[in-house]
């Protein structure tokens, strides 16, 4: 992002020193049809045509686009002036996994960095190609600062133009999106997904395997003509349910690696409400054909779970949308839910690992590094009843055992973490005499 010549342009396009002798002062400073004419005066000045305003309808894609544009530097898009000079200009925010080219301010720590930019709100920001200008413009309120967004565009056609190519850098961007439901209503942000997953990295039972893969695939196949010639409707749903650290997240990782089109994170939280839910399909529908993931689905708050069921039915609501539900609690999910297609066309339980699978994980992590080839068949009988996340963690402890001692004991390291787990399902944790149940009782 490019700095126009300061001499240009003015620092800050309204001062308070302008209205230090008006009657009503602060108010005067934060006039909006003011602030409006001075924007579009300087847009007219410094370009030399006719800007017009637009307002979007329907949601805050452009503003998101720029917020994008803002974070990795997009060099298309200049920050053109500040607007009020006693309203801040610059936003910053932790970032424990800084982007590699975001520049001098984001300076890595040992926890993370401050990621520190150009705010979006009381800065113009034009794209000179496009000639097109956006302006989030702060506004006096009864409870403080609020703001009214601006998109200033010499016409119609050109407007259309950015629109266009913004979406294409968009949709080209293999970030993933996520979604996040909170207080003041639903945040998006693009976050690198961590540690791709291929499909080699995903064990499950084969057949399971196979049939979930053939169905992504002929979904985002480039003719679609599974769906055109048997007149199936464009979109796709499947629920994937199981006890924790079997693989779900792993196999949703893996299909967002995998699959050429954007992916979407819906984290669904106690603020989700239909408003959300509406914003969250709208943006897909805009993004299709495309993966949105809604993990631990269960945790849907009742009050809006009609609203999201209703959601699922629309006719055009999923147009495009390959949709992938996780949940480690089947029971708690409304019935609804999981026996009616066209919301999850099929639930899949994923499974404790068999032995084969416990022995294919384990050859895949490297375990053969930390002890004979010919052992490992036995450590997979031994771990009858592990998860992928336990095996993974009994890897990790198998490995600082060898770099510590120079050895590792598998059996104890086993017997060990099964002793855990047996506490974990009484919730028996001392060990002392009789024991203590830890937690709370009707006669505490």
């Amino acid at each position: 992002m490019t700095l126009m010549n300061p001499k240009a342009l003015r620092p800050f396009l309204i001062r308070r020193d302008d209205y230090a002798a008006e009657p009503a002062g602060m108010q005067a400073y934060f006039d909006y049809t003011m602030a409006v004419r001075r924007i579009a005066d300087w847009l007219d000045e410094r370009y030399g045509y006719e800007f017009h305003l637009y307002y979007q309808e329907d949601s805050d894609d452009a503003w998101d686009g720029l917020a994008d544009d803002i974070r990795g530097g997009y060099p298309g898009v200049e920050h053109a002036a500040s607007l009020f000079d006693l309203v801040e200009t610059r936003s910053f925010k932790y970032a424990s996994d800084p982007e590699p080219d975001a520049g001098p301010a984001r300076k890595p720590s040992a926890g993370g960095a401050h990621d520190i930019r150009m705010a979006v709100r009381n800065n113009l920001f034009v794209y000179p190609a496009h000639r097109v200008a956006f302006a989030r413009v702060p506004r006096l309120t009864q409870y403080g600062l609020g703001y009214e967004d601006l998109i200033f565009a010499e016409s119609d056609a050109q407007l259309g133009s950015f629109l266009s190519e913004m979406r294409e850098r968009q949709l080209a961007d293999r970030q993933l999106l996520v979604f996040t439901d909170t207080r003041d209503g639903l945040e998006r942000s693009r976050e690198t997904a961590e540690r791709p997953v291929d499909r080699d990295g995903v064990f499950m039972d084969e057949s399971l395997k196979a049939q979930i893969f053939r169905s992504v695939d002929t979904f985002f196949a480039d003719d679609r003509s599974f769906y055109q010639t048997y007149g199936v409707p464009y979109k796709r749903g499947i629920l994937l349910y199981g006890k924790p650290g079997n693989g779900k997240t792993t196999l949703v990782k893996s299909i967002s690696a995998t699959v050429n089109a954007p992916v979407a994170y819906w984290q669904i939280t106690e603020f989700t409400g239909s408003e959300s839910i509406q914003q969250v399909f709208d943006a897909a529908v805009k993004l299709a054909p495309m993966v949105l993931v809604v993990e631990d689905i269960d945790s849907m708050p009742e009050s809006c779970r009609s609203y999201f069921l209703n959601t699922l039915d629309g006719a055009t609501s999923r147009e495009g949308i390959f949709l992938i539900g996780t949940t480690n609690y089947p029971e708690k999910i409304d019935p609804a839910l999981m026996n009616r297609a066209g919301r999850f066309d099929r639930a899949y339980e994923v499974k404790l690992p068999s032995e084969p699978l416990r022995l294919a994980y384990l050859v895949y992590k490297g375990a053969g590094r930390l002890t004979e080839e010919t052992a490992l068949p036995e450590i997979a009988r031994l771990t009858e009843g592990f998860t992928f996340a336990q095996l993974a963690e009994l890897y990790v402890s198998a490995a600082l055992e060898l770099h510590q001692t120079g050895s590792t004991d598998w059996e104890r390291l086993i017997a060990g973490m099964k002793t855990d787990l047996s506490k974990g399902r009484s919730r028996e944790w001392m060990t002392e005499s009789a024991g203590r149940r830890v937690g709370f009782s009707a006669g505490n």
